[in-house]
This record gives C-alpha cells, structure tokens and sequence, in this order.
C-alpha cells in the first residue's frame, strides 16, 4: 500500500484515516485476519459489541455468531464469499458480550496488499435493531389488516385499479358476490351492475365522482355471479399515494336487502292502513249525512203524502208525482250512502258464492250486452261465506256494468271464483287465514294508477255528467267491509280491469259473526343494533296496535326492563355489539321476568345458534329477513 507521509496539522494521512475510523461510535469497523481473528477494534466496536479492544484482538470473529448459525457454517461461509465474490452482505443477528443480540447490517471485504496477497478482511457492522423491529411491526400490521379483511364476511372489501378492474377479494365479497378471488380478479367492476346501471353510464360515474371528491356512496340493485340482484350499501374511496397520484380504489359493499325489505313493507302497512283509515273516516262522515238526509226525506214524503189528499187539479198533481219521484231518487243515494259506510242492516246466510253466480248469471249477461262475452270460472267448492245475497247480487251486478262501460267497443268479461289462503297482511287489513276470491276481469281501457286509487271514493267517477253517481263502486267497497272482506283494484291504461273481492271463509253456518275486538295487545320491546331495521319493526308492531318500546342494545334492554313492569314481550336479534347478545338478554329476562314471552330473531339458522348457544326451546324463534304476517305468527307462539 502507498505510504503517504505528507501531514496534516503535524499528523499524517495514514494516522488522520486510523483516528477517523477509530472514532466512529455508530459503526463498528475492524479487520479480521485472514484466518478469521480480529486485528484491529474501533470504538463503534466496542460499543455494539460491548468488548474493549484488549479482550477481543486475537479472538475469531465467529464469537459474534448465534450458536445456530456457527453450527450453520456462516462464519465460514462468509469469508469464503467475500474471496469469491470480492464482498459479503448480509443481515442477522449477533451477540454481544453479555450474551444478549442485536440485528446487524454486515459488509465483509477481502484485503490484498500490491503483489494481491490476501492480508485479512475489513468488516464493517450496523446495528439496525430499530429498523428491524419497526419493519416486523409494520410487516405483522399489513398482515394482521390483511387478516383482519379477509375474515370479514358481512361486508364485501376490495380493491380496484384506477380503470376499474377487481385487484384483491375477501371473504365478504366471495360470499356476498358468489365469485371466488380467481374467477373474479382482473375483471372490470361493472360486471357487478344491473344491465339498465350500465346502460345509464353508472360505473363509470361511480369511479369518476370518487376520484374528483375521494368518495362515492350510494345504494342500489347489484348482481350476483348467478344473476340474483341484493340490494346494496356502496362505498368507493380514492386511493392516492403521497404524490397524490391516484393508484385505484377501495370499494366497501354491504348486503341491506333485508333493511330494504323491512322499510317496502313498512311502507306498504302504512298505505293499506292510511287506506283504511281514509276509508273509515269517510264511512263515518257519509253515515251521518246519510241519516239526517233520511230523516230530511221522511219528512219530505210524509208531507207529499198528506197534499195528494187535498190536491185535486191536473198540474198539482203532476207536480206531487214529480216530487214523489225525486223523493224516491234520494232515497236510493241515501242507500246507497248507507252501504258504503257499511251501516246498512244484513240479512247474512251461509251460501256457496258459485251457486248464487250461477242463479243470478242470466240478469248479469242481459246487463253485458251482446257485444260482450260473459264467462264463469270456478275452479273449486268455494268454501261457505256468510252474505246478504241480494246485496252480493247487486254489488257483482254493480262490477259487471263498470267492466261493460269500460268496454265501448266490444269486449270480455271473466267471472272468477277460487279458494284462497291469505298470510297476514297480504291484502289490505285482512287476517292470515281462508278466503273466497271472487274476482271481475275485462278486456276494457283500464285506469291509470291515479284513477285506480280513487276509485272507491264516494261520488268520484270518470263518466260524463248524467252517465253515473260515483258511489257505484263505494257502496261495493262498504259492502264487502262490511260483510269482513275487502276489494283490490288492479289495472294499467291499455290492459284493462281486475276487482277482486275476498271473502272470509266461515268456520260454521250459524250466520252470525264475531264482533268482538279480541283482548289488548301487549307492550313489545324490540332490541335490534340495526336503526333502520329497529325503526321498521317498531313502525310493523304499531301498525298491529301494540305499544312498542326500543333498545339499540343489550345494556338498554335492561336498562327498560328495570324500569317498565308493563312489558308482555320481548323481541330480540340475536347477535348485538356491546357484550351482551340476544340470547344472554332472553335468559337474563327469563330469570328476571318469567312472565315476559320472549321471541329471538336472527338471520343464522336456528341449529347454528343451538349448537353455539346450547337449548333454545324456551323462546320462540323468527328467521330474518321477516314478513309482517311472520311477525304476527312469532308473537302469537311466543313463550
């Protein structure tokens, strides 16, 4: 090697450059003779290492190697691959002096002096424990996350590049979806959309809005790998690296087609009850006028009564019979009033409704007219139904000469009769059970959904002025109420008309009717973390007539049941957040308050839940997502 002997402050290059690496504290740097001993020590050495320069000089460098890898062969092999290579990196762990380790960045290279004889080795060691620790911390995050995504199962969560196509899946999304992670990665998002979403553009809007504001929410029909749809809570976030350029998205699905199932029924509960309400409110506004209109024209007819005794002359008694007449055409309306409020007296009889169709066809085809074709079905026995027949027989008539108006031109009337099985609330307020369906189909013009609506309103009609009173399809409506039925008006412009009148089928032919209320409905405390399905079962149960008290978890469950003693049931999802689940909730309610009939509510199946939570059969148990008339019958077993 060149010996340079110009100085520098009185000290020599060679001695500047052994002080500079004598000094260094944050390497350790020194030379290990060709055998493998260390030759020289600096005082980064020693701080790593913890070994003064007189306690290691001489002492192989495999001192510094775990037990593991000097069985191994690593020092050796080190050495020899720096001879070979002309160097060695490496990282792993060394001991110290005192036994404990540390992770070390090593750098070994060989030495040669000028005739290229190898004279030793310089190593040069980092400790870089931190940095080890802090990338394991790191590495075991990225892979707890990961963990921690792909075992979600609720929520579908997935990556997409920033063109749109899948780049990761979860177990959400395969079970939500249907695709497994093969199937579906590298293929383009859109294929998760209706066919009128993609017509309309709404991927590519949904990835544009997410990448000019960072994220898009919205809910909608998605499609599953077999063609079913869900309904579905979607979130799309941008992702950007610390450029801010974009580098794809996170998309978050959750399936809510049973909060959506919840809120369509709660809404269509609310239509038929706002229905009925509307309908019984008008019943009683046209039932008093009716009968002070009755009474008005009792006195009108008595008094005409006792003039045609004293009037003689040609004109007085041309106008008492006009009179007369008018007398009598308001005591029609009147009647007809009185039946739309359901108010009119029956004379109700068990009958079979085919039969009393079957007598009275004749009448109902020379009302048809020869133009129209008149068909009677009956597909079965109708089960009895108690009716005042004559009524009945006006009422059909009534449908029968609408259906004929509609059909100017020519047309069909069906006829048709067939037993039903109803579940609760599948039409209007009717209870689950057996009904006769009678129902009035033409081929005429149809309604369009405004008109439909209103059609048992009383004095509402499309006819022209003289053609009709407008209680023609009321006084139907009170009738049919008012014998335990209901009417359903199904019709589209161009497609003509069904009325459908249900008949409750009778469990004896004694005539009479049970006018009873039935006993009071129980208070109700629905436990449910899902606000949206909460406030949808409470709104079911009020629309039942309960009174309804709520917890969004297990603590205010029993929060309620310690300060309300007047509670009859209790209605609880199973799986809640805070600690306390469903089932603890009924077993701590049934020890509290044996008298409180417990129903449990969950989307797993019911031997699921057994084989987790043990014997079930002391509570009632209801799948979701449920129906009202499932509702009903859960509160009505319950125990």
């Amino acid at each position: 090697m060149t010996n340079y002997t110009q100085a520098i402050g009185g000290i020599s290059d060679e001695e500047s450059f052994r002080l500079l690496v004598a000094g260094v504290r944050d390497y350790a740097i020194f030379m290990l003779g060709p055998d493998g001993c260390v030759k020289t020590w600096n005082a980064g050495a020693q701080r790593f290492k913890g070994y003064a320069a007189n306690e290691i000089i001489g002492k192989h460098f495999s001192t510094f190697y775990t037990e593991q890898d000097r069985i191994a062969g690593r020092p050796a092999f080190a050495l020899q691959t720096a001879l070979n290579e002309g160097t060695f990196e490496d990282e792993g762990w060394r001991v110290r002096k005192d036994g404990s380790q540390f992770w070390a960045s090593v750098v070994i290279d060989p030495i040669r002096d000028d005739a290229d004889r190898l004279i030793g080795f310089a190593k040069i060691t980092r400790a870089i424990t931190e940095r080890k620790v802090a990338q394991d911390a790191l590495r075991d995050s990225q892979e707890q996350f990961r963990l921690l995504v792909q075992g979600v199962t609720d929520y579908a969560i997935f990556m997409l590049s920033p063109t749109g196509e899948v780049t990761s899946w979860n177990a959400g999304a395969e079970r939500i979806k249907g695709y497994k992670r093969d199937e579906i990665l590298g293929k383009h998002f859109s294929c998760f959309y209706t066919d009128e979403d993609r017509a309309n553009g709404l991927p590519a809007l949904t990835l544009s809005t997410a990448a000019a504001e960072g994220r898009f929410e919205r809910e909608g029909w998605r499609v599953c790998k077999d063609g079913s749809r869900f309904w579905a809570h979607v979130v799309v976030d941008a992702i950007r690296d610390e450029a801010g350029k974009l580098v794809g998205f996170a998309k978050v699905i959750r399936d809510v087609t049973e909060r959506k199932q919840a809120a369509d029924a709660l809404e269509r509960a609310n239509a038929v009850l706002f229905q009925s309400q509307k309908m019984e409110s008008l019943g009683q506004l046209t039932g008093g006028v009716a009968h002070d209109f009755n009474n008005l024209l009792a006195v009108m007819s008595n008094g005409l009564e006792v003039l045609s005794q004293r009037v003689h002359d040609h004109v007085g008694l041309t106008m008492l019979e006009t009179m007369h007449r008018a007398v009598a055409r308001g005591a029609t309306l009147t009647q007809q009033l009185l039946s739309f409020a359901r108010q009119q007296p029956l004379k109700v009889e068990p009958c079979n409704v085919t039969a009393v169709i079957r007598g009275f066809e004749a009448i109902l085809r020379r009302a048809a007219e020869g133009a129209i074709g008149l068909e009677v079905r009956a597909k079965s026995r109708p089960g009895p139904v108690l009716l005042d027949v004559a009524r009945f027989e006006a009422a059909l008539l009534n449908l029968v000469v609408n259906a004929r108006d509609a059909m100017p031109d020519g047309g069909k009337i069906v006829i048709d009769v067939e037993n039903v099985e109803l579940g609760e609330g599948t039409v209007g307020m009717l209870a689950a059970g057996p009904y006769v369906r009678v129902s009035v189909a033409d081929t005429g013009s149809g309604m369009p959904p405004e008109v439909a609506a209103r059609a048992f309103d009383p004095f509402f009609t499309t006819k022209e002025v003289g053609k009709g009173t407008g209680l023609g399809l009321s006084q139907v409506y009170g009738f049919i109420a008012q014998s335990g039925g209901d009417v359903l008006i199904q019709s589209e412009p161009g497609q003509g008309t069904v009325v459908s009148i249900y008949l409750p089928v009778a469990e004896d032919s004694s005539g009479g009717t049970d006018t009873s209320t039935g006993p009071a409905l129980d208070t109700v405390l629905v436990v449910e973390d899902e606000q949206n399905l909460l406030d949808a079962t409470a709104q079911l149960l009020h629309s039942l007539g309960y009174e309804v008290l709520t917890a969004s978890n297990g603590s205010e469950a029993t929060d309620v049941l310690s300060r309300r003693d007047d509670i009859g049931v209790l209605f609880t999802d199973v799986v809640m957040p805070d600690g306390i689940d469903g089932i603890q909730l009924a077993r701590y309610t049934r020890n509290l308050r044996p008298d409180i009939r417990i129903v449990l509510a969950s989307g797993y199946p019911l031997p699921a839940l057994k084989a987790q939570h043990g014997n079930l059969s002391d509570f009632t148990f209801i799948h979701k997502p449920y129906r009202l008339a499932d509702l009903v019958r859960a509160l009505g077993m319950a125990t």
